[in-house]
C-alpha cells in the first residue's frame, strides 16, 4: 500500500482487473473448509454478475446474490 493511499472510495467489482463500482452482492462458501453459516462475499458490477456468479455455482459455493447494500436476508435475485 501506497503511503497516504487508502484504496478506492467506493466499493469495487470484485472480477478481476475490473474497476467499476459494485452493484450485487454475492455470498458464498466453500463446504470443504467452512461451517454451514460463514459467508465470504464478493462484490460485482453487473457485467461481471453473471461470470463471478457461475464461477461460484460450478464449484457449488454460491449461497446468496443480493443487491449491494440491500438487508442480508434480502431475496436471491
Amino acid at each position: 500500500m501506497l503511503e497516504g493511499v487508502d484504496g478506492p472510495s467506493y466499493a469495487q467489482c470484485s472480477s478481476k482487473g475490473c474497476r467499476a463500482s459494485a452493484s450485487w452482492t454475492l455470498r458464498w462458501n466453500n463446504p470443504k473448509l467452512h461451517t454451514p453459516d460463514y459467508r465470504k462475499t464478493w462484490l460485482a458490477c453487473d457485467d461481471h454478475r453473471p461470470t463471478l456468479g457461475q464461477f461460484l455455482e460450478m464449484r457449488g459455493f454460491l449461497r446468496e446474490v443480493t443487491p449491494f447494500g440491500a438487508a442480508p436476508d434480502a431475496p436471491i435475485s
